[in-house]
């Protein structure tokens, strides 16, 4: 049997509001805009830096809620941790032309940004596989058990 993943993780920061619409089905998707940077050393002894601007898409189905949460939660600036799966995609524009776009389709999110009287830091948001949504806050013993039977 062949197995594959298509899996991305990214730590940045919001470049722009998100932007919350609806479908013509009544579905919320919310799409955000997320810089990444890395930084290095050139070979002269220049330090360079390189932004990257990815597009993520938030969905609300199958009882996530992901697009109403980048709604009323998150802004421009804001420190996002995300995770989910890269998508390619083609349309026709109006002038007949191909159009290509590559987005990340978000499974879950945390916001690592303090908010004064919101969110706090570091809470996450999961579009979940069967409709409940659950975290470690809900279950704190998950985070004190050891688990001796690990081979390594």
């Amino acid at each position: 049997m062949s197995r594959s993943l298509n899996k991305v993780a990214l730590i940045g920061n919001l470049g722009a509001d998100p932007e919350v619409r609806s479908t013509t089905s009544g579905t919320r998707v919310a799409t955000l805009s997320l810089a990444t940077s890395r930084q290095w050393t050139s070979a002269a002894g220049e330090r360079q830096e390189k932004t990257e601007w990815h597009r993520v898409v938030l969905w609300n189905n199958r009882g996530s809620g992901l697009a109403d949460v980048a709604e009323k939660y998150m802004k421009k600036g804001d420190k996002l941790y995300v995770e989910g799966r890269i998508e390619y995609r083609t349309w026709e524009d109006r002038d007949g032309k191909t159009r290509y776009t590559t987005e990340i389709v978000a499974r879950e999110v945390i916001m690592l940004s303090p908010r004064a009287g919101g969110v706090d830091v570091g809470e996450s948001t999961r579009a979940p596989a069967a409709g409940a949504t659950e975290s470690y806050d809900d279950f704190p013993e998950a985070l004190d058990e050891e688990d001796d039977d690990l081979p390594f």
